[in-house]
């Protein structure tokens, strides 16, 4: 079983890294994936042998807090209340800050400050202020001690854990120093009790680390931005008839089943099949398609679409998390949650740094101290390298990235089933394409029929009908609607079977058929001598040759042709102008293969494949070095989609393909594969990007803030500097993966 728990308390990766650890550990689970950017978790455990209340317990022995996630419009609002609380802790500290500093330093710069708060006149007085202000900053932001030094105790120091070293170190100095001019005030003689405080650098990480958060929270926000548009598309109301009337509900409180009522302008409020009525749809929002889709009794509706025109009815069939509105947003969130090889990487570094950073400080600290500098100085270096080095950066530098480039995604129809199979994407050199409903519109229709021997040309259409009629294979569906024009009367079959890939075989009043390719033909003995010319000559055209025999002889042959979609030659000239090898791999007979491959300039194809042979194509491929992507839409094209590196699948495929894929294309269009691949790519610089800064910054500023330059070139940082330098780096790596959703598709031309 899966399930998704909110986590509070977690402000760094070395938290993530603990939360994981602590669940991991727990006997059931399977996987854990811990999410800083959504502060969620996703675990997949044995529901027979742990609980969720087991689970929460263990992010809670950890020393966080966890609950079972509800619907994605609570966890927005929680996001709210969580800003708003942000915002008032963050101008509270402001405010005493600035108050703070106008105590501590205003007589330096010409302010008039009272007699009473004079640091000479009255130093004691002086120092107390100061420690008062600074104790109301510290209530404000108690979260940084409650949470960072439990963790200490447990072994685990995150961001937090330096945070609160480092303030309350500054803190408890400056209480010591009040006491040594109050108590013993010949020992201080001589001394400035001003040069001597550190109560405003204890404020000043509080505040600018504070201060940092906040930027960093509404940059993050930005990240959600795909999804709260994703949820604002479904309406909140809807009209059901229920006890004979027409009545005005909540959409959460439709039932499957229930009849819905739609009237010209209002949007589709769950998915389900008309009943009543003709209309013409809007679906751009969820397929892409600008032109409004024609809609009769028995067609589907999907959530969030608009009726643009007339009045029908409908029955709900998927309502609340089933919709396929919120299949969407439920997988961008995943997508967003889960982690990519290289983020486990940053975890990994992150979960030992902060031990690392707390064993920097104190060599520091003993290093001043050893070399002859003052308490003050030491401890003054000491808090910087912690203040400093805190891995937010590095932390961030992968999700929010991830979570952008999976939210543009979802923007251009690409969903994105998981981090990790996106970052593949970016190494693809083969693109695999399935040929029907994939290179083609998956629509073809029936272009000639030859009969073979004494049949007449409508028996022959009725038991080609008949038999075809129990497939759900484009070509069988193209025949059945070939007869129903021709009106012409379906046959009830017997001993119906499917042979995937070759046909199908059926009894109809007491005679065997088979339909199929000639592998069908050849299988059951049918000489194929009089129509072998009929079908390469329909074959050399792009046709696909259908034969139908009974069980000792051909009757006759059909040809069926499937257009080709007008953007797969843009999509497949873009895979082979970035050096990405373009194989086709088709059922089809070889003379319909090859003429589709010089038509588009496809650089290999395999024809006449069964299923299970496009697997092992793509098996072949991978041997000889190939990072190969497999694009389908069936459910013959299930296995090769799981055996790719990435998976693609047409978004109009069936539920297999989709639930077999790493990322669908909602909207039918080859080129957002293309689309898919450039967008992982630019996604890993941006990565790699956020990971050099985030490493740089950490080992430049570290010797900076432990005086490594201090004595050659009078380099030093103030502990309020490295706390404002901890907060930019977080911010600058959160705004350069906020460059992602600059990002935007080609203008490409469209082949007529």
């Amino acid at each position: 079983m899966k399930s998704k728990f909110d986590i509070m308390g977690m402000t760094c990766t070395a938290c993530s890294a603990a939360v994981e650890r602590n669940v991991k550990k727990v006997k059931g689970i399977t996987s854990v994936n811990v999410s800083l950017l959504t502060n969620s978790m996703s675990v997949e455990y044995d529901e027979n042998v742990i609980t969720p209340d087991k689970i929460i317990n263990a992010v809670k022995n950890g020393g966080y807090d966890a609950k079972v996630s509800g619907i994605s419009k609570t966890s927005l609002e929680q996001a709210k209340i969580s800003k708003q609380r942000m915002v008032i802790r963050l101008f509270g500290s402001l405010i005493l800050f600035l108050l703070l500093l106008y105590v501590s330093m205003g007589a330096m710069i010409g302010f008039p400050v009272p007699k009473f708060m004079d640091s000479h006149q009255q130093p004691v007085i002086f120092g107390i202020i100061q420690m008062s202000i600074t104790i109301g900053i510290i209530i404000l932001n108690r979260n940084y001690f409650f949470v960072g030094i439990p963790q200490i105790w447990k072994r685990h120091p995150n961001m937090d854990s330096l945070i609160a070293i480092g303030s309350a170190s500054a803190f408890i100095y400056g209480v010591y120093i009040i006491i040594m001019f109050a108590f013993f005030p010949d020992l201080m003689a001589g001394r400035m009790i001003d040069n001597e405080l550190y109560f405003e650098a204890a404020g000043a990480i509080l505040t600018l680390v504070t201060l940092g958060k906040y930027l960093e929270f509404k940059s993050k926000a930005k990240t959600g931005d795909a999804i709260a548009r994703l949820i604002d598309l479904a309406p909140k109301n809807a009209i059901v008839f229920r006890d004979g009337n027409e009545v005005e509900v909540s959409v959460d409180s439709i039932q499957v089943g229930e009849t819905v009522i739609i009237r010209p302008g209002m949007k589709i409020p769950v998915d389900g099949l008309i009943t009543e009525g003709y209309s013409s749809l809007d679906e751009q929002a969820i397929t892409g398609e600008s032109m409004p889709v024609d809609k009769k009794p028995g067609d589907k509706v999907t959530t969030a679409t608009i009726n643009t025109s007339g009045s029908f009815r409908f029955q709900a069939t998927e309502v609340g998390e089933d919709t396929t509105l919120a299949r969407i947003i439920a997988l961008v969130q995943e997508a967003g949650n889960s982690k990519a090889p290289i983020a486990k990487l940053a975890d990994k570094i992150s979960g030992i740094f902060v031990p690392i950073v707390i064993g920097i400080a104190i060599l520091t600290f003993v290093g001043w101290l050893i070399g002859g500098a003052q308490f003050g100085f030491a401890l003054s270096m000491a808090i910087t390298v912690l203040v400093i080095s805190c891995p937010c950066a590095l932390g961030l530098a992968t999700p929010v990235a991830i979570m952008v480039a999976t939210g543009k995604g979802a923007e251009n129809g690409i969903l994105i089933k998981s981090a990790e199979s996106f970052e593949i994407a970016h190494a693809i050199d083969t693109v695999v394409l399935d040929k029907t409903g994939t290179i083609t519109y998956g629509k073809p229709e029936v272009t000639d029929m030859i009969t073979v021997g004494s049949i007449t040309p409508t028996d022959l259409l009725i038991i080609a009908a008949s038999i075809e009629h129990n497939s759900e294979h484009p070509i069988g569906q193209a025949i059945v609607r070939y007869a129903k024009k021709a009106q012409v009367q379906i046959h009830e079959v017997n001993d119906f079977f499917n042979e995937p890939g070759k046909g199908l075989k059926g009894k109809i009043d007491g005679h065997i058929y088979y339909a199929g390719n000639d592998m069908m033909m050849i299988d059951y003995k049918i000489d194929l001598s009089a129509g072998r010319d009929i079908a390469q000559s329909l074959a050399t055209m792009g046709k696909t040759p259908i034969y139908l025999a009974d069980e000792k002889q051909l009757v006759g042959v059909f040809g069926v042709f499937d257009s080709i979609r007008p953007t797969s030659l843009e999509a497949i000239d873009w895979f082979k102008s970035h050096k990405i090898s373009v194989v086709m791999v088709t059922g089809d007979h070889a003379i319909v293969a090859n003429t589709i491959r010089n038509q588009l300039g496809i650089d290999q194809v395999y024809s006449e494949t069964m299923p299970d042979k496009k697997a092992l194509i793509i098996a072949k491929l991978q041997n000889d070095g190939h990072r190969v992507a497999m694009i389908g839409d069936g459910i013959n094209d299930a296995i090769a989609l799981v055996k790719a590196d990435v998976g693609m699948a047409i978004g109009a495929g069936t539920d297999i393909a989709i639930e077999s894929a790493d990322i669908i294309l909602i909207k039918n269009d080859l080129r957002d594969a293309a689309l898919a691949i450039e967008l992982s790519r630019k996604t890993l610089v941006t990565i790699k990007m956020n990971l050099f800064w985030a490493f740089f910054y950490n080992a430049i500023g570290i010797p900076i803030a432990a005086g490594v330059f201090y004595t050659w070139l009078g380099l030093k940082l103030d502990p309020t500097i490295g706390s404002l330098a901890m907060s930019l780096s977080s911010i600058s790596v959160v705004l350069n993966a906020l460059r992602l959703k600059l990002f935007h598709k080609s203008k490409r031309r469209i082949t007529s």
